[in-house]
């Protein structure tokens, strides 16, 4: 039972990230969906970790963005 709420929940969060990627903080609520997810199903396991990865290369490179625009002034 409590296998089929998690996948259900995890469900609605993974589908409202992918509905409303355009909007700001909805990735962490993809993640959230995600994470829910892969403990039953391993390929969300696999696009839980591509998320990681890309939000993580895009934090380094808007902190380098940030940064170099930081010392130019």
């Amino acid at each position: 039972m409590k296998k089929h709420i998690r996948i259900a929940i995890g469900g609605v969060f993974a589908a409202f990230g992918l509905i409303f990627f355009i909007i700001p903080g909805s990735m962490f609520v993809l993640i959230i969906g995600l994470m829910m997810l892969s403990y039953d199903i391993p390929k969300a396991r696999n696009c839980l970790r591509w998320c990681q990865n890309a939000m993580t290369k895009s934090a380094r490179k808007l902190d380098s963005l940030l940064l170099n625009k930081k010392f130019k002034n």
